[in-house]
């Protein structure tokens, strides 16, 4: 402590205070970093399994294929729209349910994006692809993700609320993932008690459309996921990607 007239000061030294700056500084560093590696998480993920050619399985289907069935209401390029048609910002969403990124995303805009769609401001296109079924024994980027489009043909009403559910219950890397029994659950839990949709799940009715899908994305130029689009312009910043409604901002600003 530093003495001073009348008594004693409370006061941190000169080498308490270059100490306590010290460990500021090193706290921001570590947050920054730990921003990038959830920004890149996926990123050596996807191009790893572009190399090893996971979307090409024996279920996959080829290029030279004809299409396979499509799901009711997605867009050309295989999306979810959600939102009212005619409002003028389209916020595009490209995950796999396997990503921890995407779960950062999700988790840090959610209400961004469900707010977007209750007021009418945004329309939001989820592009659940599948390229991570190597990190599960089980196939389950692949099963998810045709869940995704059982249940948005049901009911795209409910889809934000079953895809949260669905990310705060991601599996994770390198085990079994979820089994069928609870994605019917989930979806169950949401809203969506048609036997139809749990007919969907188990049959992974959408599979091959969903493969070729993201064969074609892949092949586009997505280099990573969450990959977040506004209007056609990619959000690159960590910061609008992962913090806390950290999205919001842009999409007011593109209305």
């Amino acid at each position: 402590m530093n003495t001073t007239q009348g008594g004693w000061s409370n006061l941190p030294s000169e080498p308490e205070r270059a100490e306590h700056n010290r460990k500021v500084l090193v706290a921001i560093v570590a947050g920054g970093v730990l921003f990038a590696l959830v920004a890149a998480v996926c990123v050596g993920l996807v191009g790893r399994d572009l190399r090893e050619n996971v979307v090409g399985t024996p279920m996959a289907v080829q290029s030279s294929s004809p299409l396979p069935g499509t799901p009711a209401g997605v867009t050309d390029n295989g999306a979810v729209r959600i939102g009212d048609p005619g409002a003028k910002t389209v916020v595009r969403v490209v995950a796999d349910l396997q990503c921890p990124a995407c779960q950062a995303f999700e988790k840090a805009n959610a209400k961004v994006l469900e707010d977007a769609v209750t007021s009418g401001s945004a329309i939001i296109e989820y592009n659940v692809i599948s390229f991570l079924d190597r990190a599960s024994s089980s196939q389950y980027s692949s099963r998810a993700a045709n869940a995704s489009y059982c249940v948005a043909e049901a009911d795209p009403s409910k889809y934000q609320a079953w895809l949260a559910s669905m990310f705060e219950q991601q599996p994770a890397e390198g085990g079994d993932g979820l089994p069928d029994d609870r994605l019917i659950e989930i979806a169950k839990d949401t809203g969506y008690t048609d036997s139809a949709v749990a007919q969907c799940i188990t049959d992974r009715k959408y599979d091959p459309y969903l493969r070729a899908k993201t064969k074609d994305i892949l092949g586009s130029g997505i280099k990573s996921t969450p990959s977040v689009f506004i209007n056609g312009q990619q959000v690159t910043d960590a910061q609008h990607l992962f913090g806390l409604d950290g999205l919001g901002p842009l999409v007011t600003a593109a209305r």
